[in-house]
């Protein structure tokens, strides 16, 4: 197994963060997001954080060892379907953050929850376990797009 393409799924997947925390300028605690009304069953701040490092560590993983499992023509499809993931993560930072488009940022988080459930399963197809290590992001996913719904029909 390439250690080298782990290191590069671990840069690339924590740089999607850094990159969408960087284009959301800090909105979370900003005066917008602090008066909308959230839904009942948001998490306090520093779960966002640990979740996420949980997440992309396990999501790393998850792209390292298909890597190693896929032939040619399979690997070309995953690391396009990992490209998608990656932009609709980092752009769902700023749509909803910073320019506050709550309906397109639903539209985003939506999309990006499709594309990891396909990732999911592919894991599940290719080797039983591997899926266990996309699930933790879907689940995530299915929270945060429920959060962004609230916020969408709730103001």
């Amino acid at each position: 197994m390439n250690i080298k393409m782990l290191i590069l799924f671990i840069i690339l997947n924590f740089g999607a963060l850094a990159i969408g925390a960087f284009l959301m300028g800090g909105e979370t605690t900003g005066e917008w997001y602090k008066g909308v009304n959230k839904a009942p069953w948001t998490p306090p701040g520093w779960v966002f954080g640990a979740a996420w490092f949980t997440i992309m560590a396990l999501f790393s993983v998850y792209m390292w060892k298909m890597g190693n499992t896929l032939d040619k023509s399979q690997l070309t499809t995953l690391y396009v379907v990992f490209g998608i993931q990656w932009i609709l993560n980092v752009m769902w930072n700023p749509v909803f953050f910073k320019w506050h488009l709550v309906l397109l940022g639903l539209i985003v988080i939506a999309l990006l929850t499709l594309v990891v459930l396909w990732l999911m399963i592919k894991g599940f197809q290719n080797k039983t376990y591997l899926g266990f290590l996309v699930a933790p992001y879907f689940i995530w996913l299915c929270i945060a797009t429920s959060l962004n719904a609230y916020i969408l029909l709730k103001n």
